[in-house]
């Protein structure tokens, strides 16, 4: 059966499972609202590593390694592994992942990789591709201001737009499964690359926002739905400017969607209590939010159905210092709790 749907997005004839997942996160991220919620908390940033790189490929070790124990599911039962970060050439994943022996397929979309990872993966478990496969981003605070920014010790002044990138890793073992279901991946909706001409790397928020529209719209108008089909709709890290942009555009579209909006990056740190200006961000946001809290409220039947839209600023040191605008991209995922079914 053709499970394409409108323009750009999938509507999976039988939904695909979301088994198990894990949330690993840093110091800070522990100390916020979902501090709790998290798999596991480190008490050093390093997490007994030499380097910051070394550190977040821990991270994703120790995520995807804590979703196998959940789900009691070997490596060799897994077909495939999407993973992406932030570093160049990903060097957190490939590094993180390679001692489990399953093969891996590199994907990278900035702070939009979640969205990215669970929709191919979805596709290749509904496709009949594989029986298991397991999606995994992180990001790290230190090794993303090294990779993006300047080097912690240089000291440099972040203004308010800026925000903090989350030190975490989320990890989800996707299947077919009918028992022990987390939550389901209904469908997607992929994103395509918007430019809006800005600049200002220490502004992503504004930068991505106008993917998020786009996406936004084209799935309303693909899937036929309106806001109020979801009980929330979850963008993964565009901060309280990125937020403000989101609502103004989308407002001038014709949609309203403030009573049931929700930014992971506005829910992971706590903005009276924890200086990080415009909020979280990072392949991590998104990622451990997602495991943590938003799958959480699915299982215990709190949401019904949500709307989650990891969004991603497309730059790197070298476009940035070429003078080169700040792309973005935003991927959708529909996710319902699995009695809807």
């Amino acid at each position: 059966m053709n499970q394409r749907l409108g323009k750009h997005s999938i509507r999976l004839t039988e939904p695909v499972a979301i088994l198990a997942s894990a949330s690993v996160v840093g110091k800070k991220e522990g100390e916020g609202p979902l501090g709790l919620l998290f798999d596991v908390v480190g008490s050093d940033d390093l997490f007994g590593c030499d380097t910051w790189e070394a550190a977040e490929s821990d991270l994703q070790r120790r995520a995807v390694q804590v979703t196998l124990d959940k789900a009691a599911v070997r490596t060799e039962e897994v077909s495939y592994i999407f993973a992406g970060d932030l570093l160049g050439q990903s060097i957190a994943s490939s590094f993180g992942i390679a001692g489990f022996d399953i093969p891996l397929l590199g994907v990278y979309g900035a702070c939009s990789t979640c969205g990215e990872a669970l929709t191919l993966g979805a596709m290749s478990v509904a496709g009949g591709f594989a029986e298991k496969v397991i999606c995994v981003t992180s990001s790290h605070f230190a090794s993303a201001e090294k990779e993006f920014r300047f080097p912690l010790g240089y000291g440099n002044q972040r203004p308010l737009s800026a925000t903090w990138t989350v030190t975490g890793s989320g990890a989800f073992l996707l299947g077919k499964e009918a028992e022990n279901v987390r939550a389901v991946i209904r469908g997607m909706t992929i994103g395509k690359i918007v430019d809006f001409g800005l600049k200002d790397s220490m502004n992503m928020g504004a930068c991505m926002a106008p993917a998020a529209v786009s996406t936004l719209v084209q799935h309303f108008n693909d899937w036929n739905s309106q806001p109020e089909d979801y009980d929330k709709i979850i963008t993964g890290d565009l901060g309280k400017v990125g937020q403000k942009v989101l609502f103004d555009l989308l407002q001038e579209k014709g949609y309203d969607i403030a009573e049931r909006y929700m930014d992971c990056g506005l829910e992971i740190y706590d903005s009276k209590t924890q200086d990080t200006h415009s909020g979280g961000s990072g392949c991590g946001c998104s990622a451990v939010t997602l495991s943590a809290y938003i799958l959480k409220q699915l299982e215990e039947k709190n949401w019904r159905r949500v709307l989650f839209v990891p969004t991603g600023a497309l730059l790197s040191k070298t476009s940035f210092n070429e003078g080169q605008s700040v792309p973005g991209i935003a991927h959708a995922v529909v996710l319902e709790s699995v009695d809807l079914h």
